[in-house]
């Protein structure tokens, strides 16, 4: 027989989901710190080298990612740090699916809704 998904459980695995994403997200940031001190970072002098479009930081950020330089890292620990409530939405609200408790998957939705749309109006 098979046990029936409670509250509680979600409770537990969302709670699990929070730590492994705040876990995973410090233990990059960590690497990230520890590549940059072995790089010997240093600050740009001239500030106008840093006035980049939006296209330009994330296609920017992604080639210093997998050229495995420290700060790319480390903007990859926070960007994770910044996925973990928005998982933690999704996560839920599967389980509200689940549950068919349609009140709150109706308000995951639209707590999803206003996160999505900051995120895509944030550069703007």
């Amino acid at each position: 027989m098979r046990k029936k998904f409670n509250d509680i459980d979600l409770n537990r695995s969302v709670g699990n989901l929070l730590r492994l994403g705040v876990i995973l997200s410090v233990a990059v940031s960590l690497v990230g710190f520890v590549r940059l001190f072995v790089e010997g970072y240093k600050m740009p002098v001239n500030f106008k080298a840093l006035d980049m479009t939006t296209e330009n930081i994330f296609t920017k950020f992604w080639k210093d990612l997998l050229r495995g330089e420290g700060m790319a890292i480390i903007q990859l620990g926070i960007l994770l740090l910044i996925l973990t409530p928005v998982m933690r939405i999704i996560f839920a609200l599967a389980g509200y699916l689940k549950e068919k408790d349609y009140t709150y998957v109706v308000i995951s939705l639209i707590v999803l809704g206003i996160i999505t749309i900051s995120f895509l109006t944030g550069y703007a």
